[in-house]
C-alpha cells in the first residue's frame, strides 16, 4: 500500500520515479526476478527512502498497475453503452469503458500488462475494482441472481483481458472492431437471458 503522506512536489518525484524505475525493469526482465534492493539500485535512492513511500514491491505493482488502467476513486464505468456504437464514438467515450477494455495503450506499460506470471493478478485487481459496479449492472440488465451475474462478469473479464493481450495491449481499429463485436455479443446475451427469465 502506498503511504499516506503529504504530496508535496519532492514526494509526488519520488513517486514517480520509484514508479518509473519500476517500469524500466519490467522491460528487462520478469516480474518475479524483480526485488526491492534491485529496485533501489536502479532508482539511486535508499531503501529507507523507498519504505518512506511504499510498503513493499506489490504496493508499487498496484500504484502502476492503477495509472495503467486508468483507475481513480471517482472513475464511473459504463456496463451499457450502446452496442451499435460507432468506432468514432467508442474512441471519444474511452473512459465510459468497463476497466478490462480500458486499459492503457501506452507503450511504457506494455511489457508489464504481457507478463504471464501477473495476468491472473491483473485480472483479480481489475476485477475488485469493478465487481461492485458492474455485478448489480449485470443484475438489473438480466434479472440473475448475483452469483450468476458475477459469473458472467468474470467471464466478460477474462476475455476482455484475453483480447487485450492477443493485441498486445494496442487499441487501433481492429481492437475497437472487435469490442464493437464483442458489446453486440454481450448485449445480445443479456437481452436473450432476460427473456428467458421473463417466461
Amino acid at each position: 500500500m502506498q503511504k499516506n503522506r503529504k504530496l508535496d512536489r519532492r514526494t509526488i518525484y519520488t513517486i514517480n520515479t520509484i514508479k518509473d524505475s519500476f517500469l524500466e525493469l519490467i522491460n528487462q526482465e520478469p516480474y518475479p526476478q524483480i526485488n526491492v534492493a534491485k529496485l533501489c539500485r536502479h532508482a539511486d535512492m535508499t531503501r529507507s527512502t523507498f519504505y518512506s513511500h511504499f510498503d513493499n514491491l506489490t504496493a508499487v505493482l498496484n500504484a502502476v498497475l492503477d495509472d495503467a488502467l486508468l483507475f481513480t476513486d471517482n472513475n464511473q464505468t459504463n456496463s451499457t453503452i450502446d452496442p451499435t456504437a460507432s468506432l468514432d464514438l467508442l474512441k471519444e467515450n474511452e473512459s465510459l469503458l468497463p476497466a478490462c477494455q480500458r486499459i492503457a495503450d501506452s507503450t511504457k506499460y506494455r511489457k508489464l500488462l504481457m507478463d504471464p506470471s501477473l495476468n491472473d493478478y491483473i485480472i483479480g485487481r481489475i476485477a475488485n475494482h469493478e465487481k461492485n459496479k458492474l455485478v448489480p449492472a449485470i443484475q438489473e440488465r438480466t434479472g440473475l441472481s448475483e452469483s450468476e451475474s458475477e459469473l458472467l462478469f468474470n467471464y466478460s473479464i477474462h476475455g476482455s483481458f484475453a483480447i487485450n493481450k492477443r493485441h498486445h495491449f494496442v487499441k487501433d481499429d481492429d481492437w475497437y472492431r472487435e469490442l464493437q463485436l464483442l458489446n453486440q455479443f454481450t448485449s445480445a446475451g443479456y437481452e436473450a437471458i432476460k427473456k428467458n427469465n421473463s417466461k
